[in-house]
């Protein structure tokens, strides 16, 4: 990875350009908003983009997508990697966020949060039952990756049709994360300030849905005390505690985090894994990479990969100044895909020529 000559080698300067400018020139894939009706009454929607090539194996492969906090398949960066991928031969599927769109009401009284995995799971269900020959390439950025890697870990059966798992710049235990996402050093306290700013501006959109007195199905421990600590909250951690946590029924911020996160899950998890982080990512603290190199160390399915620079879900690349429209992660993600899915037809084809061969004599 080599990053734009001037600005590149600055993981804020990075993450500020993918917070506020997404991404250059991004494109606007059409797709087809899908809604689907939870058990709970929630309603999941996801946006599903055709391939726009053939497959470099000639087969049906969807990529299924989960964006980060609060994201949505209209981001700019997701944008860019779907046009991306479809122009490699992948149909994509990119679940909304429960909650993220300004244009979709709530129809239960509950957000996404940052480790369920129902809607997810539900996205990839319609994708198995309505493309019975496709196989699955499991994506997910930030928050989404620990969704991901939850899910394909909570069962084996989740894993049938799976390819492979990509996650990018997760952090894999928010318990572990929750004391450095406190420090001031690489401004973590201040990004933690924003995104908890634009959370409680999502959660207050929804207040009604939440919190109205008329809603009989909300949380018993969701009370009107906490919709005024949500005024004051300035920290993610706060939203989660007096939130978050009890959409689930959890009786504590550890047990939520302890719960949520992916990193009990990951050992679960046997087909191809990439871990890619970046050592300059002003989010997630260093001390929560040794999670990813030891597991890449016992398991020959998982590779982690670290370049220096990159900061969180930026990895610009450019000459000199100015940006280009793709970025080494989305390039990353399409490659290792294709790599993986070569893999696994040589392997088949392997297998369909010894069974020939033992089949003759």
């Amino acid at each position: 990875y080599i990053p734009p000559l001037i600005w590149g080698k600055i993981g804020h300067i990075q993450t500020a350009l993918y917070g506020k400018m997404g991404r250059v020139r991004s494109p606007h894939p059409y797709g087809l908003r899908k809604y689907l009706t939870m058990p709970d009454g929630a309603t999941a929607t996801f946006d599903l983009f055709e391939p726009q090539s053939e497959h470099c194996i000639g087969e049906d492969v969807t990529m299924v997508i989960c964006p980060g906090i609060a994201n949505h398949s209209e981001k700019q960066y997701i944008r860019t990697f779907v046009d991306y991928a479809q122009k490699n031969g992948y149909r994509c599927a990119v679940l909304n966020h429960l909650g993220a769109l300004p244009n979709i009401e709530l129809t239960s009284p509950r957000m996404f949060t940052y480790g369920c995995t129902w809607e997810f799971g539900a996205m990839v269900n319609y994708i198995k039952k309505t493309y019975p020959q496709t196989q699955l390439v499991v994506v997910g950025f930030s928050l989404g990756g620990n969704i991901v890697c939850k899910y394909l870990g909570e069962s084996q059966a989740n894993q049938e049709r799976v390819l492979c798992c990509v996650s990018v710049c997760q952090g894999y235990s928010a318990l572990r994360a929750q004391e450095t996402f406190m420090q001031w050093d690489q401004c973590r306290r201040f990004y933690n300030f924003l995104m908890a700013d634009n959370m409680k501006k999502i959660i207050l959109s929804h207040r009604q849905a939440l919190f109205g007195d008329n809603n009989m199905k909300k949380p018993q421990s969701l009370s009107d005390a906490d919709l005024s600590k949500l005024y004051t909250a300035t920290s993610l951690m706060q939203i989660d505690d007096n939130v978050m946590r009890k959409f689930h029924g959890y009786s504590s911020l550890k047990e939520y985090y302890e719960e949520e996160s992916c990193l009990h899950y990951l050992h679960r998890i046997y087909v191809p894994l990439l871990l890619v982080n970046a050592a300059d990512d002003p989010l997630v603290h260093e001390s929560l990479l040794s999670i990813p190199r030891a597991l890449s160390e016992k398991r020959e399915n998982v590779m982690h990969v670290l370049p220096l620079h990159g900061g969180h879900l930026g990895f610009f690349e450019g000459s000199v100044l100015f940006p280009e429209p793709l970025t080494w992660m989305d390039k990353l993600v399409v490659q290792y895909a294709n790599a993986i899915c070569q893999w696994e037809k040589t392997k088949s084809h392997c297998s369909d020529t010894e069974q020939a061969v033992s089949g003759q004599e």
